[in-house]
């Protein structure tokens, strides 16, 4: 379901919000097409602790694993990444489907290890709304559509009050493979 109470802009803020919190950086050096490892200094367990941050905020699970994993996973080990720890052609191409402008220095046979320092605010924030698209069109508590937000963060049933519940961002990211398999057979 498409869902229009929690905003694009909100959620940018409450990303950047998080960044300059974990990584101490300042507020106007955090701009959508940021790098979070190259421009801001990420390391990867900020990572860890930005998504617990948007996790609190809009009350969703980030994925755990990038979508390199989920393909290995889904798909067979070396199907993504080779013995060498490069990307494979068929890896590119779904990156390219997924991130498309935002990830346009892709390319077969780079190191894994440079996809990290690709992941932009922008990616980032993305990546949520992909997550709060998954708001069933019904609360799955009392039936009713009567979704509402307070705080223009956090969804509730304005029937039974009872919190929003969102595919994870693992599982969103499981389905969107399938699909594109299904769609342009890749492997």
């Amino acid at each position: 379901m498409s869902q229009n109470l929690v905003t694009e802009e909100k959620v940018y803020e409450e990303l950047k919000k998080a960044i300059v919190e974990t990584l101490r950086v300042e507020e106007g050096s955090v701009t959508p097409e940021s790098s979070l490892i190259n421009d801001l200094g990420a390391e990867s367990l900020d990572f860890l602790d930005i998504n617990y941050r948007l996790e609190q905020s809009f009350g969703i699970k980030m994925a755990r694993h990038f979508v390199l994993e989920h393909i290995e996973e889904l798909f067979g080990e070396g199907s993504a990444i080779d013995e060498d720890g490069r990307l494979t052609g068929k890896a590119i191409e779904l990156l390219k489907i997924r991130f498309g402008d935002s990830m346009a220095d892709l390319e077969a046979g780079m190191d894994m290890d440079e996809i990290p320092a690709m992941v932009t605010v922008r990616s980032m924030a993305d990546g949520v709304m992909d997550i709060l698209a998954s708001l069933p069109e019904s609360c799955p508590k009392c039936g009713n559509s009567s979704w509402k937000s307070d705080d223009g963060s956090k969804v509730t049933c304005g029937s039974c009050r009872e919190s929003a519940t969102y595919t994870n961002g693992d599982d969103l990211i499981k389905a969107w493979l399938n699909k594109v398999q299904q769609e342009k057979n890749i492997f």
